[in-house]
């Protein structure tokens, strides 16, 4: 009796999408093993594989698998069974190398719509079909790269969408960017956050990612710090994108931005500066005050540490600083808090100063509604100005042969792109209907009359925040006498009132007696 010829199928498709819902693997797998019926063979394994044709075959899995099975059994030959030759390379080099991989391994390879022959003649032929593959396979993707930069100057991105985005297919428009709840309203929040000062790190950024059980995390159950970087730094989220590889940058997008460029651009000059030491975790429970007390003798920032008592541990705050005089003089941390209590509950003004403060800022903003035509009428002829610029560069970068030259042209022509965005970003800010006083001052009138609401909320990026609007610099406390005269932010300084009803406005004459000429 015969030994039977044993074969193996080698199946390929160029994309994962293809291998899923064309049925191309299945379709090409029932082929071959019809012409290994017919041919008598024995299929002994099939080695599917989604990737392109072009480039290393070595970085094929399925044909490394295959490679890989051939050596596993070297007393036996096998023939291996392609539907077509595309699926072998489409790539003349690594055609070649392909064959002489087999040929070590002694196997013998056969195509359902080509007989390799070895002659002269058969290679030549085999090396114009391969080269023909080829140059399909580069003028594909000429023309996909070509669609894809047009799509993506129409304002569309096509690469992995973000966080906060998934793609969605829109009527008359096609697949595009469209927000991705619940995690585009926790994105929009961190970038917010940022911006305004709420979150005053990117580590705090970090942290509030990772305290929403619904935002994707790595396998170690955290967000990186890193993916927290690039949310922020990331032009997509306020409208606009930029592609370095084809020269493309600060396109405005058509999808709805998470924040407006304004904000993006104050987080990148935020980023820009020396970052801020994170607050820690503990902060909030045992240590709130961290980082914002200093010793009234010495001025340095007092320190804390945890003393262990007979039930609980107990917070204590003091100074590290050997040569202050009150050189770990332990304050309790409760004491210290209850008296920053009390000074925040005194800093309440008086409904009626805030009500003449409001009177003005309506004044301010009236005539900020009349010059804002103003600006914007000016913010366009600047944007215009800037566009010549552009232009010339853009002409100078193609006449010079310098590649040192073109750099600096290309840096100082995405420089002026994206200032001309920040302009265009003005005109239309200003172009817009503006929010009605009483919407715009609201949040704001409310926090004056009680700053105590934000620090009674005990969240850390809230407390942060309030650190910063009402006090310009450290609070200094002294362990005998208590919080020190504090440095107030000019609202609240100019907001200060007192309760006592006995005030009164000092006579036209002055203070001393007045006396008969």
């Amino acid at each position: 009796m015969t030994e039977p010829t044993y074969a193996v199928i080698y199946c390929r498709v160029s994309t994962s999408k293809q291998a899923t819902d064309g049925h191309g693997l299945e379709s090409q797998e029932a082929r071959c093993r019809d012409y290994a019926a017919d041919q008598g063979y024995e299929v002994a394994c099939v080695f599917p594989d989604d990737a392109s044709g072009g480039g290393d075959f070595m970085k094929r899995p399925g044909m490394v698998a295959l490679l890989s099975f051939l050596d596993a059994q070297p007393d036996k030959s096998f023939v291996v069974i392609f539907d077509d030759l595309k699926r072998f390379a489409r790539d003349a080099e690594f055609h070649r190398a392909l064959r002489r991989a087999f040929d070590a391994r002694g196997a013998r390879p056969e195509c359902l719509n080509f007989r390799f022959e070895d002659s002269p003649k058969g290679e030549f032929i085999e090396t114009v079909i391969a080269a023909q593959g080829e140059l399909e396979r580069k003028q594909n993707r000429r023309q996909t790269i070509q669609k894809m930069q047009a799509r993506t100057r129409a304002g569309y991105w096509l690469f992995n969408p973000p966080v906060g985005y998934r793609f969605d297919t829109v009527e008359g428009v096609g697949r595009m960017l469209v927000r991705d709840e619940p995690l585009a309203t926790i994105v929009q929040e961190a970038i917010l956050g940022f911006a305004n000062g709420r979150l005053s790190t990117i580590a705090e950024v970090k942290r509030f990612l990772e305290s929403h059980p619904t935002f994707p995390r790595d396998k170690n159950g955290e967000v990186k710090f890193d993916k927290a970087k690039r949310i922020l730094q990331h032009p997509i989220y306020a409208g606009y994108m930029s592609v370095p590889k084809w020269d493309l940058h600060m396109l405005k997008c058509q999808h709805e931005p998470l924040i407006d460029f304004a904000n993006w651009q104050r987080i990148q000059d935020k980023l820009s500066r020396k970052p801020l030491a994170p607050i820690r975790k503990d902060s909030i429970l045992q240590f709130p005050l961290r980082g914002f007390i200093t010793c009234a003798c010495c001025d340095r920032q007092m320190t804390g540490s945890l003393a262990k008592g007979r039930a609980k541990h107990y917070a204590y705050d003091f100074c590290n600083n050997k040569a202050c005089d009150a050189y770990r003089g332990n304050i309790r941390a409760e004491a210290l808090e209850s008296a920053f209590e009390g000074l925040l509950r005194r800093l309440r003004p008086l409904p009626k100063v805030v009500r003449a403060f409001e009177a003005i800022l309506r004044e301010v903003w009236e005539e900020d509604g009349v010059s804002a035509a103003d600006e914007a009428t000016e913010a366009e002829r600047a944007s215009k100005r800037i566009e010549a610029q552009i232009e010339g560069l853009i002409d100078q970068v193609l006449a010079t042969d310098s590649e040192m030259l073109k750099r600096q042209y290309e840096s100082r022509k995405r420089k002026l792109e994206t200032q001309r965005v920040r302009l265009e970003e003005q005109t239309r800010r200003h172009s817009r209907s503006r929010t009605t006083f009483e919407e715009a001052v609201r949040t704001g009138s409310d926090f004056l009359l009680n700053p105590w609401k934000l620090w009674a909320s005990s969240d850390l990026a809230d407390r942060n925040l309030l650190l910063r609007l009402v006090f310009a610099t450290p609070i200094r406390y002294c362990r005998r006498q208590g919080i020190r005269t504090a440095d107030l932010t000019l609202p609240f300084r100019a907001l200060a009132g007192s309760p006592d009803t006995n005030s009164c406005m000092v006579r036209p004459t002055g203070l001393e007696p007045v006396f008969p000429p």
